[in-house]
């Protein structure tokens, strides 16, 4: 029953904090976040974000089969985690391996994407991913690389802020390594590609 309104809970407050934002703040002493509604945000961004994380984010219902079959065959190298998870092992559970968090990850996306739309879910994610040491959601992110609000993110520069998602401590995004132009220039492209095919109609604005 508490997990339920937990749940419901989150689907129209907006989180405050993550357990991976307190540990880091704690560390960091202090870091850089402010909240920033999903309508606010550039439409660049939610869709560069898709397509760098979660291509099928519209279609799938908590986990993408397709690309947990690939990493399977694939092995460790390639992630499946849909931005569902993601989302639900930064607001409700903490970093980590464990075979814990991951039955409890498995448990909770369901019930996520059951109550939640896929456009809170995404309005969540973009507000807790860290971009940067102690650079947490997308408008802290937007002013620290780019000197931007995140309404007037362009193309380039969002689609730069979600190569560096994977790795936020090691990339920069205004000072990009070829590795992450390289994923830039296919997430835009991507981006554009998901628009154009329909991918995005259950989030963009």
């Amino acid at each position: 029953m508490l997990v339920l309104f937990a749940v419901v809970f989150y689907s129209v407050v907006n989180p405050p904090t993550t357990p991976y934002i307190v540990s880091e703040s704690r560390r960091l002493d202090g870091v850089d976040r402010a909240w920033v509604s999903i309508e606010e945000v550039s439409s660049f961004m939610p869709r560069s974000v898709v397509a760098a994380e979660d291509a099928n984010f519209c279609n799938h219902w908590g986990f993408d089969v397709k690309a947990i079959r690939a990493a399977l065959m694939e092995g460790s190298g390639r992630g499946a985690s849909t931005i569902s998870q993601q989302v639900v092992k930064n607001v409700y559970l903490w970093q980590g391996r464990s075979w814990t968090r991951k039955a409890l990850e498995a448990m909770l996306t369901p019930l996520v994407e059951a109550i939640w739309s896929k456009r809170r879910i995404l309005e969540v994610y973009l507000n807790v991913a860290e971009f940067d040491e102690g650079v947490f959601g997308v408008e802290a992110a937007a002013r620290h690389y780019f000197g931007v609000g995140p309404e007037d993110l362009n193309a380039l520069q969002a689609a730069r802020l979600a190569a560096i998602l994977p790795d936020p401590k090691r990339r920069s995004a205004s000072k990009p390594s070829s590795l992450v132009r390289k994923r830039t220039r296919a997430i835009i492209s991507g981006a554009a590609t998901i628009r154009a095919d329909g991918r995005s109609a259950c989030f963009d604005h």
